[in-house]
């Protein structure tokens, strides 16, 4: 037993500032994902058809490809255009820009579900077209693209793992380092698990509240 607790506290610690970073990264390419996604979806909703090709486009390239081939290309291909991108920076670009896609469907799915009448009704009443998407229709969306966006959440933390091939700190860099270093493989990638998990579980649990929330509302 004396032995576990110095295995735990010896290759526990560098995994803990590992998760530290874990939740850094996935925080911060979740609102990349978010601004780009609901940007992309109001935008598309203005019809505009070359812009919409455009964002098309986009989309399919990124929901599309594997998103460790976006990091790489970002981290290794862009210092050849002069732009030298840091392992953490280039980590959030490459998952936000890859989420953004994502959720531009989501928030586009959840825009129109909203009947075009409650627009209509809001113009009648004398909204201008911005009070009534800002008091009507994005509240309302909001409530629809909980749930996925949640999910998306959830996956999003998993997939912070890729880019410990670009050798930002997270979670599966520090598990690696430490494999190659102690050779105490299960140990470490049991604990990393673990991790995740402990990550991973309270925000699910959010996401199920939410969706029996919105289950009751309708």
């Amino acid at each position: 037993m004396e032995v576990f607790f110095t295995k735990l506290t010896a290759l526990g610690g560098p995994l803990l500032l590992g998760a530290a970073t874990t939740v850094a990264i996935t925080l911060a390419s979740l609102a990349v994902a978010i601004v780009i996604g609901l940007s992309l979806a109001l935008i598309r909703l203005l019809g505009f058809r070359p812009i919409n090709w455009l964002i098309s486009i986009y989309v399919e390239m990124f929901r599309n490809t594997p998103v460790l081939a976006q990091v790489f290309i970002i981290y290794f291909s862009l210092p050849y255009l002069g732009m030298k991108i840091n392992p953490f920076p280039a980590a959030v670009i490459g998952l936000g820009l890859n989420g953004g896609a994502m959720l531009t469907e989501v928030f586009r799915a959840g825009l129109n579900a909203i009947h075009y009448g409650q627009r209509e009704a809001a113009l009648a009443v004398g909204m201008t077209p911005w009070m009534s998407l800002r008091y009507i229709i994005l509240p309302q969306t909001w409530r629809i693209t909980l749930p996925p966006l949640g999910n998306y959440s959830i996956a999003l933390l998993k997939d912070t793992a890729v880019v410990s091939a670009i050798a930002a700190p997270e979670i599966m860099f520090w598990a690696r380092n430490l494999v190659t270093s102690t050779f105490e493989t299960t140990f470490v990638y049991i604990l990393a698990a673990l991790l995740y998990f402990c990550l991973s579980f309270p925000l699910a649990r959010m996401v199920d509240g939410f969706e029996r929330r919105q289950r009751a509302w309708q």
